[in-house]
């Protein structure tokens, strides 16, 4: 097979798994021969490397980013008639979390160069929800999309004006850094997912919290362990089986020695990306400070038919796509009542959002890319223009 026909990964962990493989053989087996399947040496090694790297106080391990950002909620008391603000542009996990707790989601638009949280149209819904007094507004759930950081300095700065708690859903972002700093620590707390796909990937499913506060770690560790307290039968609150598989930490050990050649890596393959596509599609923009961790790269195309034709082609080509996402998450049904709900009156549109889910598509993206897979990928979209 020749390169030029050879396939190309949208999302490659096989590359990544033939050189760790001999310290993940040794790694595994540490754990089978020890039989501390669960909470086991390595989850503490791991959560003093995850908060060593993100430059931040506390890691806590936990089952799955879904399962942080239930757990950073519930150490908030956050639950019926509380607001809690999000994109209407990302991925499901990010409003089932605040509906299972009995709060309300409140969507907000998004940037169109960005995708990120409009700030000025946050700020709008948060004053009228509290001008409102239907709802207290409690959380704002910034997310960095694609792995690109959210305006942190402006959504805390809102949060502190209204007495929020601010959560950074950074599921495909761990790596990023905002103005020198990673994220870890801009927020109140860190949610991330260490889902195979992302850029620091387990073998299954499995995610940390990252904050500085002392106080919410401790919780966060009762919480992800059914409420307990000094001992596992002494209950002081009502929690979950949140906890984080040792085996799944010990691959996550085996995977962070690779993990700053890897963000260099994707940053190159972003940097060939932007220099063949710039000027043919949309691309997304990386505000001065901010550094993209590059989960996903996203292009946007001029409107549904012409992302249409550019499917077609990739898929004439061989070459894999995704979208993320094609329905804004207003208009999922299982959110719809809620977001009607939320403003008296009902809620202001959200036009960039629905607008971005019939433009938007995800090119292959991985730290083992050539630049002659990003040329045959970045061909294959010009001519289908």
């Amino acid at each position: 097979m020749s390169p030029s026909s050879a396939p190309i990964a949208l999302f490659d962990m096989k590359a990544q798994q033939g050189r760790i493989r001999a310290e993940l053989d040794r790694r595994i087996a540490a754990v089978l021969d020890s039989g501390r399947f669960i909470n086991g040496p390595e989850v503490a090694e791991l959560e003093a490397a995850l908060a060593e790297y993100a430059g931040c106080a506390h890691a806590v391990g936990v089952s799955s980013g879904t399962d942080a950002l239930q757990i950073a909620m519930m150490a908030e008391g956050i639950g019926r008639g509380d607001a809690v603000f999000l994109p209407a542009f990302t991925y499901t996990a990010t409003a089932e979390v605040p509906l299972v707790l009995g709060a309300t989601p409140i969507f907000v638009d998004v940037e169109e160069d960005s995708f990120n949280l409009d700030l000025a149209d946050l700020t709008a819904r948060v004053e009228r929800i509290a001008a409102e007094g239907r709802l207290r507004p409690r959380a704002v759930v910034g997310v960095d999309l694609f792995g690109l950081p959210a305006d942190w300095p402006g959504i805390r700065g809102l949060c502190a004006r209204h007495g929020m708690f601010a959560l950074d859903d950074a599921a495909q972002a761990f790596g990023a850094a905002l103005h020198g700093s990673r994220l870890g620590g801009h927020a109140d707390a860190t949610a991330l997912s260490f889902y195979p796909t992302k850029t620091l990937g387990c073998y299954g499913d499995g995610g940390a919290l990252l904050t500085n506060s002392a106080e919410r770690a401790a919780l966060y560790r009762s919480l992800r362990t059914h409420g307990e307290g000094g001992s596992r039968y002494e209950v002081l609150r009502t929690g979950m089986n949140g906890r984080l598989d040792t085996i799944q930490a010990a691959v996550l050990l085996c995977k962070l020695p690779l993990f700053e050649g890897e963000m260099a890596a994707r940053a190159r393959v972003a940097a060939w990306y932007a220099d063949r596509l710039a000027g043919h599609v949309g691309l997304q923009s990386v505000p001065e400070g901010a550094e993209s961790a590059w989960g996903l790269f996203t292009i946007r195309c001029a409107d549904a038919a012409e992302r249409g034709r550019v499917q077609a082609g990739l898929q004439a080509a061989g070459i894999p796509f995704g979208v993320y996402y094609p329905k804004p998450l207003h208009r999922q049904p299982a959110y719809a009542a809620a977001h009607q709900a939320g403003f008296a009156g009902g809620p202001p549109p959200l036009p960039v959002s629905e607008s971005l889910c019939e433009r938007v598509l995800s090119l292959p993206m991985h730290p083992y890319l050539t630049e002659a897979e990003v040329e045959r990928v970045a061909d294959a979209v010009i001519a289908a223009l």
